[in-house]
């Protein structure tokens, strides 16, 4: 087991003070394991950690009988006390126990949930302005690295980042079983029963869909238009609301497309990616011969690990792979897999040499004879960067 240190350094600042911490993320990403690792950094006697995906804490699934058993726990005590729900969406109300609790106690909460509208709804109601949130991703390549010293770049392009593959040590069918059980438990327990989805096999085909063609645009329409051609009638808004859903599920990342020069959020060539590419290997399989694709998708979510928020960006008729800004700044990112002839240089370079502006520009590739910068933009390989803090 790795320490997440990047995880734990942002945490940190907010231990001991009165706002409820939410990690949120994919099913399996590592939430348990991070929750218990601020436990025992906090070492405190006066902790109480609850899972709720433990049959053993299912009379706890209603807040009234959390909040009793909490106040039990407590009584009169005026110490300080640490409490760790895990997966608290798993508790009708939940949202009225914390709060209850936090006003009562003052306790320093914990809370994990594995859906997006954990932070929206009733949540945003009774805690606003009292609660920070954290999304916790599947490991990245230099996570994978520490956990995993022998492995290779090729062996985080096919089976991504899970936290648990890494004690299994990549064995080839016990891989793909786990990354096909981690889908299928997403795709059932938090989207198909979370939404209470009724045509199972739409969704399926809709998630195959947008898994095969993460890095490419697509519409709801042309979608539709696919199923149309194998003779089945799907309206547009159908898929928009189950692409929703795995948004929300954290299986999908949707990212918007930017005019750079106008400043301009587009309602065109919207692109998503996966949250883990060993999940696209689990439903689709092939990502070892669709390693571009698979390329960006790594460099997109690494981005969000370290804190941008990214788009696609458009200059002209000329597409930015992706645009990341965080506190201000900017920076602009080429993806591609063989940088050597002199078309892929153009083609590379030529997009973001059109971008009129100073914020930093960068070329990422993983095979090429291509070395140093071409009129000031870095080419640097990818392996470099994502091991880079």
């Amino acid at each position: 087991m790795i320490t997440r240190k990047n995880y734990l350094s942002k945490i940190r600042p907010f231990i001991g003070k009165d706002i409820i911490k939410v990690l949120t993320g994919l099913r399996r990403s590592g939430k348990s394991v991070l929750l218990k690792q601020i436990r025992d950094e906090i070492n405190s006697p006066n902790t109480i950690f609850l899972n709720f995906e433990d049959l053993g804490n299912q009379p706890l699934c209603e807040y009234h009988a959390l909040h009793d058993y909490i106040c039990e726990k407590i009584g009169d005590s005026k110490e300080q006390f640490y409490l760790f729900f895990d997966e608290i969406q798993e508790v009708e109300g939940w949202e009225k126990a914390v709060n209850s609790l936090r006003v009562r106690y003052h306790a320093d909460i914990y809370i994990t949930g594995s859906n997006s509208r954990l932070l929206s709804g009733k949540l945003a109601t009774y805690l606003t302005g009292r609660y920070v949130s954290f999304v916790v991703y599947p490991f990245s390549y230099a996570e994978f690295r520490m956990a995993n010293p022998n492995g290779t770049f090729d062996d985080y392009i096919q089976y991504g980042g899970m936290p648990f593959l890494s004690s299994i040590g990549f064995e080839p069918e016990i891989s793909r079983n786990y990354l096909q059980d981690v889908f299928n438990s997403v795709v059932l327990k938090d989207i198909v029963k979370r939404n209470r989805i009724r045509d199972v096999d739409l969704l399926e085909r809709i998630i195959a869909y947008a898994l095969a063609n993460v890095g490419r645009s697509f519409s709801a329409t042309s979608i539709s238009r696919f199923f149309k051609a194998e003779n089945r009638t799907v309206a547009p808004e159908t898929i928009l609301n189950y692409l929703k859903t795995c948004e929300e599920a954290y299986l999908l990342y949707r990212f918007k497309s930017q005019d750079i020069p106008g400043k301009k959020i587009l309602k065109i060539n919207e692109k998503y990616y996966a949250a883990d590419h060993g999940l696209r290997e689990a439903a689709v399989g092939a990502n070892l011969q669709n390693v571009e694709i698979i390329l960006e998708n790594i460099v997109g979510l690494e981005l969000l690990r370290r804190g941008y928020k990214v788009c696609i960006g458009r200059v002209g008729t000329k597409e930015i792979d992706f645009v990341g800004e965080k506190q201000g700044d900017k920076l602009y990112v080429q993806v591609c897999y063989l940088l050597s002839d002199a078309s892929t240089i153009q083609r590379e370079f030529g997009s973001l040499l059109e971008i009129r502006d100073n914020y930093p520009k960068i070329v990422l590739y993983q095979e090429g004879t291509f070395r140093g910068n071409l009129e000031g933009i870095p080419a640097v390989p990818v392996r470099e960067w994502l091991e880079q803090d």
